[in-house]
């Protein structure tokens, strides 16, 4: 281990054979409790809503699924890298069904753009780079493409843009087989347990509406108006995540985005270690980081008006 130095950060900076060998090390029974975890929560909100149905229990419901969906996103990252479970099959398997497929994603097609995203971070070559490269906009526009996340416009235009069907049946029906078995079954359960209605209003509108703009807030703070791509400590942002934070929009650790690109074998749930780790070693000053999600988005729309 060495002294870290002014110029780009590394592993080998930072850790010791010993505490490279712990950060690597992932637990099955740790990933089970998160998947567990993030359907156990969807099922209690929507039983809430069965018990007491009304305006209110249903909007905390499309508030706390549609985090839950990002959150299972976020798992799906995790097994993107192998890091939710030590079986590598468990995350391909754990990753399509339980976690991509419910919300239409297909965690093979990610895992090959993901791994290209971190090679190439904000460079050219980084397939994401479109995520952040508009950014600052006029408080106008983002406060428009926000309320088209919440009011449903910007899943209709994914839905209307989606192409499964593009490189010949085969591939159209490998893409569309998981999602199709994945949603008839939650559609199957959640109309047995109240009626068709309930599918729609307890996953398709979560989906439609909060996890897009959670979605979005996610993209802008992780490398939206960062530093040089050179630097894992600027070309990507952490910020802070209180309780109500982690609850509705950062769940998982997502927030620890620099720590993950820093050391991205660690696993999400050791990342609040490898963030107090950075501290202690005097590194804060170096570090892109935001106190808090709305202070990214004051900083993403950093100016007034309608056009940028």
């Amino acid at each position: 281990m060495r002294a870290p130095s002014d110029g780009p950060v590394t592993a080998g900076d930072l850790l010791t054979l010993e505490e490279l060998a712990h950060f690597r090390r992932a637990s099955t029974l740790r990933g089970v409790c998160l998947v567990l975890h993030a359907w156990g929560v969807i099922a209690g909100a929507i039983a809430l809503y069965l018990l007491w149905p009304s305006g209110l229990t249903l909007g905390g419901a499309v508030l706390v699924i549609g985090t839950r969906q990002l959150g299972l996103m976020v798992l799906m990252h995790e097994t993107a890298h192998w890091l939710l479970f030590r079986q590598g099959r468990l995350n391909t398997w754990v990753g399509t069904w339980l976690c991509a497929a419910p919300l239409g994603a297909d965690l093979k097609a990610y895992r090959r753009r993901h791994h290209l995203h971190h090679r190439h971070t904000q460079t050219p070559e980084d397939p994401d780079l479109a995520l952040s490269v508009p950014l600052p906009v006029a408080r106008g526009r983002l406060a428009v493409a926000l309320l088209s996340d919440l009011g449903g416009r910007t899943a209709l235009t994914r839905i209307v843009r989606w192409r499964p069907w593009q490189g010949g049946l085969a591939q159209a029906w490998r893409r569309v087989r998981a999602p199709l078995v994945a949603n008839a079954a939650l559609c199957a359960v959640l109309t047995a347990l109240g009626g068709w209605p309930l599918y729609l209003l307890t996953w398709v509108l979560p989906w439609a509406t909060w996890f897009q703009l959670v979605t979005r807030i996610r993209d802008i703070a992780e490398h939206g108006l960062v530093g040089g791509a050179d630097d894992p400590l600027r070309n990507t942002r952490t910020v802070g995540a209180g309780l109500l934070a982690r609850a509705l929009v950062a769940p998982y650790g997502v927030n620890y985005h620099l720590e993950h690109h820093l050391l991205v074998f660690v696993p999400c749930w050791k990342l609040p270690e490898v963030h107090a780790l950075l501290l202690a070693k005097d590194l804060a000053g170096r570090m892109e980081r935001a106190a808090s999600y709305a202070e990214v988005l004051s900083r993403a729309a950093a100016a007034k008006g309608w056009v940028r």
